[in-house]
């Protein structure tokens, strides 16, 4: 069997394996890296502007870009994060209160249900009451648990590492920035002419194809924020603003989205008595859901060049077999292996 395989065979399963190597042991400790790479591929095109516009060399060209993407990041993240710190202490210091008011409405319950249940076998009673003391006694525990002074002191000793993981992914986003011409000219002199003219066209594709990913997400994301704001300024006009902007960046998360944020949120209106924010909250999740579900995979479908229905099963695939990043490689991955098969590196015609 092996004495078929030529050189060129080997030379693909060696790279394979050392992809699948570096995907295992490098790729989870090098996210700085990959973020900062592929965010210079997505500035690529503004510096280019810069240089064929204003008829600016590349070095000046990146350092505006550079400057330009700090200034605005920092102003919207220390926006954000402030905001959020603020909110989720004030958070922590009022679950006391909280929990009181849960308490109380539990109270009320177990009241009303012993006027309701004085006719009932007192076995039956008690059980039920015994069954809601427990579930009351396992809620508190749970928050309690999940609100520690310990957790809260580990992600603040988490910070300096933080920290250090920004500053990689600065440096290594200008370094980017600057080398990504030199980069693409080394790659191509590996690669023989005929080669490379298939490498250049599927490249363009994928380019073509990331671009339109990326306006792709960005429309849904600014529909989701929007109806959000909108919903929020209707509900709770206080938080609607940072609640919108937490709701919008949780909603990049498969299958989970806004719905970490809304359900908790609603079903604590219902416990507090507040049926009608509780309601207005959970009407608002089902449409954010609904948004995401419906709208997501036909925007994509048009920008990426997948039908909704291929864009759907890939995304789901993906999702299932490698988690978060699934559902952004799987269609990726996909268009990647049409567009290797429109340039010819991949020949797959075959007939049943």
């Amino acid at each position: 069997m092996f004495r078929y395989l030529t050189k060129r065979h080997w030379l693909l399963i060696l790279l394979a394996i050392s992809l699948i190597l570096i995907g295992y042991f490098i790729l989870p400790v090098s996210v700085p890296l990959i973020l900062a790479f592929f965010t210079a591929l997505f500035l690529n095109p503004l510096i280019r502007w810069l240089q064929y516009r204003f008829k600016l060399n590349r070095k000046l060209s990146v350092t505006i870009v550079f400057l330009l993407f700090i200034i605005v990041a920092g102003l919207l993240g220390t926006y954000v994060v402030i905001s959020a710190i603020t909110h989720i202490v004030n958070f922590v210091e009022n679950i006391p209160q909280y929990i009181n008011q849960i308490n109380a409405k539990i109270g009320e319950w177990q009241t009303s249900f012993e006027n309701v249940s004085e006719n009932l076998p007192e076995d039956f009673t008690e059980q039920i009451k015994e069954r809601m003391k427990d579930n009351i006694q396992n809620v508190s525990t749970l928050i309690n648990d999940q609100f520690q002074v310990e957790d809260i002191a580990g992600i603040v000793a988490a910070v300096p590492q933080y920290l250090v993981s920004l500053l990689v992914y600065l440096i290594a986003l200008f370094l980017f920035m600057i080398e990504l011409p030199i980069l693409k000219a080394k790659f191509y002199q590996y690669l023989t002419e005929k080669t490379a003219e298939k490498v250049q066209f599927m490249n363009a594709r994928l380019s073509y194809v990331v671009l339109g990913f990326l306006k792709a997400q960005f429309l849904v994301s600014i529909i989701i924020f929007i109806v959000t704001l909108i919903g929020l300024l209707l509900i709770v006009p206080k938080y609607a603003f940072i609640m919108s902007l937490i709701i919008w960046l949780i909603d990049f998360i498969p299958i989970i989205g806004s719905i970490a944020i809304l359900a908790p949120w609603s079903i604590y209106m219902f416990i507090t008595g507040d049926v009608v924010m509780g309601t207005q909250l959970a009407i608002l999740a089902i449409i954010l859901l609904a948004i995401r579900r419906t709208v997501e995979p036909k925007v994509m479908g048009h920008h990426i060049g997948l039908s909704p229905l291929a864009t759907l099963i890939a995304m789901y695939i993906g999702l299932q077999l490698i988690g978060l990043l699934g559902f952004i490689i799987g269609p990726l991955l996909v268009i990647g292996f049409n567009s290797a098969k429109e340039a010819g590196i991949i020949k797959w015609n075959f007939k049943i």
